[in-house]
């Protein structure tokens, strides 16, 4: 992947997929906000294209966490559900607003919220890093969707 994300979208994406608040098909992935007041598309091809309107991946070019779901869901980059399941309910949009999107403080939180103790977080850590390596040895491509 050309441009890495924040760490900190990889524990979006375990807490989007922790609370359920997606629909996958064949050809695309739809995902709930943690507030639940947007949807997100995300559509990929056969050539590593992966296409979504989340603000990261439409105005940072970066894959935001509705894409980092994707690969997951598609065995691309490691999930582990243990570790995700410690972060369900955590309001990101709530956080990243609050903190102004300062995305580490915001994670900070989360990992305060979550009751995680210093072995949890290490591990918790330690996965997103893996998430991370995989990310940066994919070789696809994200960017916004196709006009119509």
């Amino acid at each position: 992947m050309e441009k890495l994300p924040p760490v900190e979208k990889v524990y979006e994406a375990w807490t989007a997929l922790a609370d359920d608040r997606y629909d996958l098909s064949p050809e695309a992935l739809v995902v709930r906000s943690s507030d639940g007041s947007k949807e997100y598309r995300v559509t990929w091809d056969d050539g590593g294209r992966y296409r979504s309107n989340d603000n990261a991946t439409f105005w940072q070019g970066y894959a935001g966490y509705p894409v980092i779901m994707a690969l997951m869901l598609q065995g691309r980059v490691p999930f582990n559900g243990e570790v995700a399941a410690w972060f369900k309910g955590i309001p990101w949009k709530a956080l990243n607003d609050a903190h102004k999107r300062d995305y580490a403080a915001a994670l900070t939180e989360a990992f305060e919220r979550a009751g995680l103790d210093m072995p949890r977080q290490l591990q918790a850590e330690e996965a997103a890093a893996e998430a991370m390596e995989a990310l940066r040895e994919l070789p696809v491509s994200v960017g916004r969707p196709a006009r119509k």
